[in-house]
């Protein structure tokens, strides 16, 4: 068993990989509404991996463009600033992670996940007049954690995977067991490291705890969203079973019952469209 330091990891952090400066850019200018369509273009342009998977993304079913999508300015042009720097985002991050270096890991199933719970903290943050960029997002690397403790000590995620096939534990109680730290608070220090905003920080810490004192409204979304999608990812359970979501958090969003079987039902139709990704 190994017993990892908060301090051991955030050392061990700059040994990632490093996004794209047009990523950093993006993530740090979720909130600018006036962002210009042209200077994006040209810079995702110069970075020809990241353009080639933005327009595999634009082309997929899931998206269902009528034209086939060639540039990174037609893509907005088609689908918007916001859908293009969504998709830009999750390309990027993506493909920024080795990958098979875990024994028992699946990336494929991971980013399925993450991409869920961004569409629904969307749909969510649509409903509470939220910015939708910064949820999505936020929703998007909420398990980032999870995939900085694959990458770094992918021998040590492999004791916490056995772990968690016994059935003893949840997925955050195994890795508090076997490696005394967690993915929330892991994804927080890679928050903080990539200069992150406060609001997106809190989110990504607390996902897991958001009744805690400071946390924010974001944190609440994207723990209810998770736990829609974990429920939604249950094929033999019926979509009325109860979410498994702290009562304070379900209570601040004001979703009543209506609002829920709305919101799965949007959510099922996402669900179903990502897998037509090629994530």
């Amino acid at each position: 068993m190994t017993q990892l330091s908060l301090q051991q990891v955030t050392e061990n952090l700059k040994d990632l990989p490093t996004l794209p400066a047009v990523v950093m850019e993006l993530l740090n200018s979720l909130d600018q509404e006036d962002a210009d369509i042209s200077l994006l273009s040209k810079k995702v342009t110069q970075d020809l991996a990241l353009t080639a998977k933005t327009l595999r993304y634009a082309n997929s079913p899931f998206y269902s463009t009528l034209i086939k999508v060639t540039t990174i300015q037609q893509a907005i042009s088609l689908l918007g600033m916001a859908t293009v720097k969504q998709m830009v985002l999750s390309a990027a991050l993506s493909g920024c992670f080795p990958e098979n270096n875990c024994q028992g890991f699946d990336h494929k199933a991971f980013w399925r996940h993450s991409n869920a719970v961004a569409f629904i903290s969307k749909l969510i943050a649509r409903r509470m007049k939220f910015n939708e960029d910064v949820a999505f997002i936020s929703g998007l690397l909420h398990d980032i954690g999870l995939l900085t403790l694959v990458t770094l000590y992918p021998k040590e995620f492999e004791e916490v995977i056995a772990y968690r096939k016994t059935g003893l534990a949840t997925q955050f109680e195994a890795e508090r067991k076997i490696l005394g730290i967690d993915h929330a608070e892991v994804g927080e220090a890679l928050a903080i490291e990539w200069n992150f905003s406060d609001v997106m920080k809190h989110a990504i810490g607390g996902h897991h705890e958001p009744d805690k004192t400071g946390i924010g409204f974001l944190a609440s979304i994207i723990h209810v969203a998770d736990g829609i999608a974990h429920m939604l990812n249950r094929n033999d359970v019926p979509a009325t079973q109860t979410i498994s979501v702290s009562l304070v958090s379900w209570n601040s969003l004001n979703l009543d019952q209506s609002s829920l079987d709305t919101l799965i039902e949007e959510a099922n139709i996402k669900l179903k469209k990502i897998d037509q990704i090629d994530l």
